[in-house]
C-alpha cells in the first residue's frame, strides 16, 4: 500500500523511507500561521488536523492520507516557531542551550476505513552550545525552515546531554506509533 505524505519535510520522507512505508509525496494547501494558540500540543494537533481536512478537500481519499506538524517549546512551554531572520535563529537556539526543549509532533493518518491520530513528545536536554559553532551553524542557513531552528540530527547532537522518547518524533513523524496502524 501507498500513503501520500501531505508534507514537503525531507526528514518526515526520510524517517518514511527509512521504515520502508511506500509513499508519494505532495502538500495540501494550508495555512498555519492562522492558528493562534500558545499552546503546542493545542498548535501541532490544529496544524495537523488542518492539513488532512486540506488534503482530503484536494486529493480526495483514494490513497491514505498521512500529515504531521512538529513545534519546539522551551523549558517554560514557549513555542520556538521557526525564525524569521538570522538574528531569530540565534535568539531561538540561544534559549535552548543549556536549557532542555521538547519536540511535540502530531500527526494524523486517514483512509477510507480508518482514521488515526497522535501527539507524542521527545524531550532533549542540552549541553551549553560553543558560540563559535552556533555561528557557523548561523552561517551555514541550515536552520532554516526548522522549528526553533533546531536540527537533533545535525548542528545540536553533539550538545544532547540525554533524550527521552523517540527520535522519529523529534524528527517530525513518529513512525513507531503509526506502523502498527498501516499494517507494518
Amino acid at each position: 500500500m501507498t500513503i501520500c505524505l501531505c508534507s514537503q519535510s525531507e526528514s518526515r520522507a526520510l524517517l518514511l523511507n527509512n521504515f520502508g512505508v511506500d509513499f508519494i509525496q505532495k502538500s495540501p494547501d494550508y495555512d498555519e500561521e492562522q492558528i493562534t494558540t500558545t499552546i503546542a500540543k493545542d498548535f501541532v494537533y490544529t496544524a495537523s488536523k488542518g492539513k488532512l481536512e486540506a488534503a482530503v478537500r484536494e486529493f480526495g481519499l483514494d490513497m491514505p492520507l498521512l500529515c504531521a506538524d512538529t513545534v519546539i517549546t522551551a523549558h517554560d512551554g514557549t513555542i520556538l516557531r521557526k525564525a524569521k531572520n538570522v538574528d531569530d535563529a540565534r535568539r531561538i537556539l540561544k534559549i535552548q542551550s543549556g536549557s532542555t526543549i521538547s519536540i511535540i509532533s502530531s500527526l494524523h493518518y486517514r483512509s477510507k476505513t480508518l482514521a488515526f491520530s497522535d501527539i507524542s513528545a521527545t524531550h532533549y536536554h542540552f549541553a551549553s552550545f560553543e558560540e563559535e559553532d552556533l555561528e557557523a551553524y548561523l552561517e551555514s542557513g541550515l536552520w532554516q525552515g526548522k522549528a526553533g531552528g533546531c536540527m537533533v540530527e545535525g548542528f545540536c547532537k553533539k550538545y544532547i546531554k540525554s533524550v527521552d522518547g523517540y527520535e522519529s518524533t523529534a524528527m517530525g513523524l513518529q513512525v513507531e506509533t503509526l506502523l502498527p496502524w498501516i499494517g507494518k
